[in-house]
């Protein structure tokens, strides 16, 4: 299959293009170092799909990824993505699929268990514009193009910038760290997860995307016992307001996360940036 990428060169992206690639993918990556930017018309001529993870944002940040100028947030992000699923509807790309986020459902009510198919309730404006391209996104399914919104939650994975780095390095310099728990998938069962889109032959509009209720605590026990760091980590929080995905539609298709196994497999590569192990 011959797949457009966007933000091919991220950290979501890049592993989305490798495991692409290893399944015998014919990949186009449409990022900045090909000369390519989110706004910009896409060369969707001949594409058989297209998988659109960039997003333009302020450094680290998502949720307040707009910074100082909301508008251009706005314009990037909303019509940006708006403007690229009509160009691929238009170019008859036959398969579209989204990378949303959890921050769709950040209105519903704290505890809540959610369904695949639940209706957005934004409270940021991160939130806003995902959904909102999820809307559009929809509204172009037709016999023949089939869409997707993979709604995932919180992202890691190995990589110089990983999420976590700022974290790992405050706890071994032994500095106060913020209690917090959240959902997480690791980037590599993400990228199965939209591998299975690819080939599915009827993707329901959304799917939720997610494995671990992961509290920092636990993390950073972990990283403890693999660095023998004698600061003590954070008291645990209490978990019971998250609001956790269900991702029964992905389930049915096949697609088993790895949990903590693949957690406690990944953080020595994780801390290797931060820790001389």
């Amino acid at each position: 299959m011959r797949v457009a990428l966007t933000g091919a060169g991220g950290i979501i992206g890049s592993a989305v293009r490798a495991a692409l690639i290893r399944a015998g993918h014919q990949v186009t990556p449409l990022d900045r170092a090909h000369g390519w930017h989110l706004g910009q018309p896409a060369p969707l001529q001949g594409h058989d799909a297209l998988i659109h993870c960039a997003f333009a944002h302020a450094p680290g940040r998502y949720r307040g990824g707009e910074g100082n100028d909301p508008a251009a947030f706005v314009a990037a992000n909303l019509d940006g993505s708006c403007r690229l699923f009509d160009q691929a509807a238009t170019a008859g790309v036959k398969r579209i699929l989204f990378l949303s986020s959890r921050a769709v459902h950040d209105g519903h009510p704290a505890g809540m268990r959610l369904p695949d198919a639940l209706p957005p309730a934004p409270t940021s404006l991160y939130g806003e514009v995902k959904a909102g391209a999820e809307a559009h996104l929809s509204s172009l399914r037709a016999p023949g193009r089939d869409t997707c919104a993979l709604r995932a939650t919180g992202v890691y994975g190995p990589g110089p910038a990983h999420k976590w780095r700022g974290l790992f390095s405050d706890y071994l310099a032994g500095q106060a760290v913020e209690p917090r728990v959240a959902t997480e998938v690791h980037v590599d069962d993400l990228a199965r997860a939209l591998l299975l889109l690819l080939d599915h032959p009827a993707p329901l509009p959304s799917l939720n995307c997610s494995d671990l209720v992961l509290d920092r605590h636990d993390l950073l026990a972990r990283v403890q016992g693999l660095t023998g760091c004698p600061h003590l980590p954070p008291p645990r929080t209490d978990a019971r307001a998250l609001r956790t995905l269900d991702c029964a539609g992905l389930g049915a298709m096949g697609w088993a996360p790895g949990g903590t196994a693949l957690l406690q497999d990944s953080l020595r590569d994780l801390l290797d940036p931060v820790a001389d192990l």
